[in-house]
């Protein structure tokens, strides 16, 4: 059964970017522009990993990770967090929400896949 990664990103040129690489692996890809339709989905699709931006409108990165992790049913779910923000502080809060890693943008397509692949064989 193929893996299916959901991901958050206002930005739709780094979702198709994201997308087209992980799909060239062989994963199902749910792509979404905000934290609140990433919550929307999670009860209706069996995602394995959540690829999430920070900066978003309505619900922020942040708040979708402690949404997620405060979750009986999707708290094991793997998140890797792919933000332009690269401020120590920034990356520290990330990870102290529950994110599982963290990269940092402009990203380089081979890195994004070894996170992936971490977390999804």
């Amino acid at each position: 059964m193929k893996k299916v990664i959901l991901i958050a990103d206002d930005s739709a040129t780094i979702r198709k970017f994201v997308s087209v690489a992980l799909k060239l692996k062989g994963f199902d890809i749910i792509s979404v522009s905000d934290g609140m339709e990433a919550l929307e989905k999670l009860p209706t699709e069996n995602i394995n990993l959540i690829i999430t931006d920070l900066n978003m409108p309505n619900m922020d990165g942040f708040e979708l990770i402690k949404s997620i992790r405060s979750s009986s049913d999707f708290k094991e779910i793997p998140i890797i967090i792919l933000s332009s923000l690269s401020k120590n502080e920034e990356i520290e809060m990330g990870i102290k929400c529950g994110a599982n890693a963290y990269l940092v943008k402009p990203f380089d397509q081979k890195r994004i896949l070894y996170e992936v692949s971490k977390f999804l064989n």
